[in-house]
């Protein structure tokens, strides 16, 4: 096998920093130590576990399901047919909408937003994000005001059920999980009915027109019209 240049190498390392503004969370300590942004999934059980006090500072409209191992932030709503199974922490100011239904080991950071018929396990989601309307996340890391438009799909699992690979270049990077969605960088905006597929990493301020079915890395400031072509996003 030939030698990886540095460069090269550079190019597979997916830092938490390159990509996550880690002011714009109150768990930041997840990812010390941490190389590749993704390592903190599988961690995510451990650490709820540890550091979760469940307690209700919201307020509930009705009467949504709320599970044993859930915290909610202060004046965070949690609309009437919600369901927090948990382990979960919600932040302060959040929406928590009719029909939401938030899985096992779930972080929403402050002044997000989980709307209707929306489903998420097992993901970190950093300040102000919105996920609103009809959509699935699993496995996956939405930095800061990432927004996810009507009917957007982060799928995590491959069709074969194998790991997840990540393709830079010529190289192959394992990444060790059967089950990742993907790494969304801050202010990523995807359009209605996009669907993200497995192992994708997307970098800051990138745009996904609607109903683009993203497989692979987008460079931040880019804006994929499909996966055949991307350009420049000037912000």
């Amino acid at each position: 096998m030939p030698a990886i240049s540095e460069s090269t190498m550079s190019a597979l390392v997916f830092a938490p920093t390159d990509y996550l503004d880690l002011k714009q969370t109150d768990h930041a300590a997840i990812f010390h130590g941490v190389t590749q942004a993704w390592e903190i999934l599988p961690k995510l059980a451990a650490y709820l576990e540890a550091q979760l006090v469940p307690a209700d500072f919201g307020r509930l409209i009705g009467d949504p399901v709320i599970g044993k191992h859930v915290y909610i932030g202060r004046d965070t709503v949690v609309e009437p047919g919600a369901y927090i199974k948990g382990p979960a922490w919600i932040g302060p100011n959040c929406q928590i909408r009719h029909g939401a239904y938030i899985r096992e080991n779930v972080i929403v950071g402050a002044g997000s937003v989980i709307g209707n018929s929306c489903e998420i396990k097992n993901s970190f989601l950093f300040n102000g994000c919105q996920v609103p309307h009809f959509n699935y996340v699993g496995d996956s890391i939405l930095g800061a005001k990432a927004h996810l438009a009507a009917g957007v799909i982060v799928s995590n699992l491959k069709l074969d059920g194998s790991e997840i690979i990540l393709r830079v270049g010529n190289e192959v990077l394992n990444t060790g999980l059967r089950k990742f969605g993907a790494l969304i960088g801050d202010g990523v905006e995807i359009g209605c009915n996009a669907v993200i597929n497995p192992g994708s990493i997307l970098g800051r301020r990138s745009l996904i027109y609607p109903g683009v079915a993203w497989r692979g890395i987008l460079p931040a400031n880019s804006i994929a019209k499909s996966t055949d072509c991307v350009r420049e996003r000037r912000v």
